[in-house]
């Protein structure tokens, strides 16, 4: 589209990532995700008079996780600041955040080979949830509203990118990275779909030849790389046909409808003197020590982008296949455990069982690895009677259908179904001769049909022997002898 090209996009990334910490980050009611309705509160979370916040340690702790993971400068202090707006799932009026001085600075990501900055993540209490009833769930339509104030409290990491984002697809995969780092590094659940880790966009638009930027409208309501992806397309070919019809753009936050697939305006957007920040009077400055910081750096595990680089090396995969494994949560952990109870199969073998069929049962079900009936060993056995030709790769979908209903032992799913693979030269020959026989003219139009015609009348012949051996025939053998028989 001759819009993208003349316009420059310009993309910088809010996340909000909900730390995975016990307690609320100024109180002790517990940080747990569907509980009833205002079931985890208490005077401090709801900033009733007398009551004073006392700030979360492990909440430092994770935020220190994430400087060393991803080489933030952490200032000799923090502070944090009143945010002053009323709403109605912020019971105080208003939020305990951090403005000029957040806890950290200047930090980076590699995405694909480009760096991204990050200008600065900070913590901040989360708010409430509303809910609106009636009107499709729209604030404007609604009959009423309810508020659950469970999650108010709850402790934040707002993560800010820099403005180095230029496509959609960028933007995606930065959230995605960024989610494996924290989730490698146990700060963050990132349950995008429980809204454990949240994601608003700043997208503005420029002219290719132009140093200064567009104007800048926020889009909230991405909860999932999906819609972050759709939403961000939809944003600039909006602005841009906006832009090219002589429009001004206006500096507004835009709710993403996700049904509709457009954006729609919420509000215009503030700026930070009209929330009135002033400094917490009833918290002291976050003061991270040396010692600290060298105590979590010697805790980190294994980074996803060295893990990744570490599969590949190791069992000569692809890196979208190493993406698959590290980034869903717990499967390279299980693969890695499957791959050392190998008898002498191939850890391809295993790579493919879990990028293939584990990971569909896991979206199907919603389940993670470590609770699926088929451990890491029974994986590795049905991967060694892969590699030693006792099952086709048809045939071992089967066996993994049945034994991750019941956790059964592959070999007794072969045993008992009778699923081995064919591979005697004789009872395969046997075969073919018969679908040969049955099928005199396909095989006749085989041999007078033209290269388009002989591939079709050969898989045909090929689809019909596989049917005749019950789908246990070893293709390869099959393939090598019907080839001997159409010369």
């Amino acid at each position: 589209m001759s819009t993208k090209t003349q316009w420059m996009p310009v993309i910088g990334l809010e996340v909000h990532c909900e730390l995975a910490t016990n307690t609320k980050l100024f109180c002790s009611c517990a940080n747990a995700f569907g509980a009833p309705p205002n079931t985890n509160i208490c005077p401090v979370c709801l900033g009733l008079p007398g009551s004073l916040p006392v700030l979360n340690a492990r909440a430092v702790e994770f935020s220190l996780r994430l400087a060393e993971a991803l080489n933030f400068t952490v200032p000799d202090k923090s502070v944090f600041a009143r945010k002053n707006y009323f709403y109605p799932d912020m019971p105080k009026d208003y939020q305990v955040t951090q403005f000029e001085l957040p806890i950290l600075q200047a930090g980076v990501i590699d995405v694909d080979g480009v760096t991204i900055g990050i200008e600065r993540a900070h913590l901040e209490e989360d708010t409430g949830k509303s809910s609106h009833m009636g009107g499709g769930g729209r604030i404007h339509d609604a009959e009423y509203s309810l508020v659950d104030y469970n999650r108010a409290g709850v402790p934040l990491l707002e993560i800010v990118s820099r403005p180095d984002i230029r496509s959609a697809e960028q933007a995606r995969g930065y959230v995605s990275e960024l989610r494996a780092v924290l989730l490698a590094i146990g700060v963050s659940d990132v349950k995008m779909e429980e809204g454990s880790m949240r994601v608003d966009a700043n997208i503005s638009l420029r002219a290719s030849e132009a140093d200064e930027f567009g104007t800048k409208v926020e889009i909230k309501n991405m909860n999932s790389l999906r819609s972050l992806g759709r939403a961000i397309d939809h944003e600039i070919d909006r602005q841009a046909e906006a832009l090219e019809t002589g429009e001004t753009i206006i500096q507004e936050t835009r709710h993403w409808d996700e049904n509709e697939n457009r954006t729609s305006g919420m509000r215009s957007k503030e700026g930070s003197s009209d929330y009135r920040y002033f400094p917490e009077p009833d918290l002291v400055p976050v003061a991270p020590t040396a010692e600290q910081r060298a105590a979590v750096r010697d805790s980190l595990p294994e980074l996803p982008a060295r893990r990744r680089e570490r599969l590949i090396e190791a069992w000569g995969i692809t890196l979208p296949d190493a993406r698959i494994l590290v980034d869903v949560p717990g499967l390279a952990d299980y693969a890695e455990a499957a791959v050392a109870a190998l008898a002498g199969g191939a850890a391809r073998d295993v790579v493919n069982l879990c990028t293939g069929d584990l990971l569909a049962y896991l979206n199907e079900t919603g389940r993670t690895p470590a609770a699926i009936a088929l451990d890491p060993a029974g994986l590795a056995d049905l991967a060694d009677l892969i590699g030693d030709g006792t099952l086709s790769r048809s045939l071992a979908q089967e066996v993994f259908a049945a034994c991750v209903a019941d956790g059964s032992s592959p070999r007794a799913v072969v045993a008992e179904k009778g699923l081995a693979q064919v591979s005697d030269t004789g009872e395969l020959g046997t075969i073919l001769d018969a679908v040969i026989a049955a099928n005199a003219d396909a095989v006749a139009q085989y041999h007078a049909g033209d290269d388009k015609e002989r591939k079709k009348k050969r898989g045909f012949l090929m689809g019909e022997a596989m049917k005749a051996s019950k789908g246990q025939g070893n293709p390869q053998l099959l393939n090598q002898l019907l080839d001997e028989r159409l010369v």
